[in-house]
């Protein structure tokens, strides 16, 4: 019977894109004990054991889907172990019959005799989550002791060194095997001697507040201000001031002399400052009556007053001034036999000069301004070009060419809220590559599900890029991928899903627009199982992704 996926299972693992997941029920590699021997129709003709993922060939014999990998790898022509046939490979099916009953046979638990829980197949890793006899390790941060399921709690609760107990100072949580360090160093609420030896026991917290007013420790005498050096314990001052009360008394009156002193040699500086002022009023005065008589003196002439008064109040308006100007020059040389007004000219003319220099100070200002019109463009200009730069400096310093990457998710819980909501269903990683001048890939996640797993699961894909160098790559893609959610407890209960790209799919041809359709996992992991409070997937609210291309037999540019 032949199969009607595309390629006929060309690549063994069966791919799959948004709206279908294949995941195995039970581990293959794990010594079972069947209550009922176990036929040979249930046996994989390969490797002999249970059939895992059962594919049935074209001459009607069974194998575990990677031992048809295994086949295929080891022979350019598989034959069949049994019957020595060759195994068409366009033949081959996936014997889902064959897989139902597999899954409905019976087995013990590992952990007999202590369980005797008769469990199906497909059932059987469900039932070690909740086996009572199952070992599981201790979920406190630093603690590697693995319990019986059923003894966990009372671990947790009165065994285990890193559980949590309350300090019996500030009644706050801490771990236990750092209690005594947490009181000596950081409870606030820890009862102290005092640092001056003053006989009293007090909190750590009021160590400042104490030192205010501890009797032991020194201070200076209240009269310091007048000339007492003496340092003494805040418990013996009141003595000190009653045996030194003359000395205090004759500095004061020392203090004092030297104030009155003070006080005579402001006065005299006054006196000084007054007579000062009083010639300066004089000098004034007289300044005054020289300002009159000159008045009059340029009252004779009213059209030249006239002139003046206006040059000084339109000195920013040269057209006017210089107008103004020739009138004064005119009048000047009718009155010049009456008056000298030489000294009147010579202000004009220094008038003048200063106009000239202020429309040529306008005329550069503008330029100036320009100028710094044009500055501010290019460095604007610049700063965009350098912003983009850095960007894509981190970008270049973050990116991986080994075909490997690791892909840290941060804010999971914000994260997830936001695509339950529906404001940001996925989220992409960084590009990767397989090499310097490889193919340009990302991972792509559905943090509450897609398709199949919609709701249930975190959706896990895998994306090929456009890239710089496809013009020189070969297409369609066709290398090994494995996604990993990494476990962060260090013990390496990474889960793992690997497929091979379908060249026949549109997801591995060479991209036409700037990425293909992802391919992967619907179903990659449960929420039940990422976000269990027992596992170590999730630390900080953040959680490590890790995709990896089989380079084996891909040739570099």
């Amino acid at each position: 019977m032949a199969c009607d996926e595309p390629a006929a299972l060309s690549g063994i693992l069966t791919r799959q894109n948004s709206t279908s997941a294949v995941s195995l029920d039970f581990q293959p590699d794990a010594d079972y004990k069947f209550v009922e021997a176990l036929e040979d129709r249930y046996k994989c003709a390969y490797c002999h054991l249970v059939l895992c993922n059962p594919h049935q060939t074209g001459c009607g014999h069974r194998f575990c889907q990677q031992c048809i990998l295994a086949l295929r790898e080891l022979n350019a022509v598989p034959t069949c172990p049994v019957d020595k046939e060759t195994i068409k490979m366009h033949e081959v099916f996936k014997d889902n019959c064959c897989k139902r009953e597999v899954l409905n046979l019976h087995v013990f638990c590992k952990n007999i005799p202590n369980c005797n829980s008769k469990i199906m197949l497909g059932r059987y890793q469900e039932h070690l989550q909740q086996c009572l006899f199952e070992s599981v390790p201790c979920t406190n941060d630093g603690c590697c002791d693995q319990i019986l399921r059923k003894d966990l709690e009372e671990h947790l609760s009165q065994h285990c060194k890193f559980r949590e107990e309350m300090c019996q100072y500030c009644n706050k949580y801490v771990v236990l095997v750092n209690i005594k360090n947490h009181e000596k160093n950081d409870c606030p609420d820890y009862p102290v001697p005092c640092l001056h030896n003053c006989s009293q026991t007090i909190l750590k917290k009021e160590t400042e507040k104490h030192h205010t007013v501890c009797p032991e420790v020194e201070v200076d005498c209240p009269y310091k201000q007048y000339g007492c050096l003496v340092k003494v314990k805040r418990g013996k001052l009141a003595e000190h001031e009653n045996s030194a009360l003359r000395e205090h008394i004759l500095q004061i009156l020392d203090k004092n002399s030297q104030l009155e002193e003070q006080i005579t040699d402001l006065y005299k500086s006054l006196e000084c400052k007054e007579i000062k002022i009083q010639q300066l009023a004089e000098a004034i005065k007289k300044c005054e009556q020289e300002f009159r008589q000159f008045t009059q003196l340029l009252g004779k002439n009213s059209n030249l007053m006239v002139s003046t008064q206006a040059l000084a109040s339109h000195l920013d308006k040269s057209a006017r001034l210089e107008s103004q100007v020739k009138q004064l020059i005119q009048t000047a040389n009718q009155q010049q036999s009456k008056l000298d007004l030489q000294p009147l000219f010579d202000m004009i003319e220094n008038v003048k000069q200063k106009i000239a220099l202020m429309e040529t100070y306008d005329q550069r200002l503008v330029v100036l301004e320009g100028q710094s019109s044009k500055h501010d463009l290019q460095i604007n200009i610049h700063k965009a070009q350098l912003n983009k730069n850095e960007e894509r400096f981190k970008l270049l310093e973050g990116t991986c060419y080994n075909g490997k990457l690791i892909w840290k998710i941060t804010d999971y819980k914000m994260k997830k809220k936001e695509a339950v909501e529906g404001r940001v269903l996925s989220i992409f990683s960084q590009p990767f590559y397989t090499s310097r001048c490889g193919y340009r890939l990302c991972a792509r996640a559905y943090l509450n599900g897609d398709g199949s797993g919609k709701g249930t699961h975190v959706s896990l894909y895998f994306v090929v890029m456009r890239g710089e160098f496809d013009s020189l790559l070969l297409w369609p893609f066709k290398q090994k991928v494995t996604l990993m959610l990494l476990d962060q407890s260090g013990k390496k209960n990474h889960i793992v899903e690997v497929f091979r790209a379908d060249p026949n799919s549109s997801s591995f041809k060479r991209p036409d627009g700037e990425m293909n359709i992802a391919s992967g996992c619907p179903r990659f992991v449960p929420h039940a199982v990422l976000e269990n409070t027992k596992n170590t997937y999730i630390r900080d609210d953040t959680l490590f992704l890790k995709v990896v291309v089989d380079l084996t037999d891909l040739e570099e540019l």
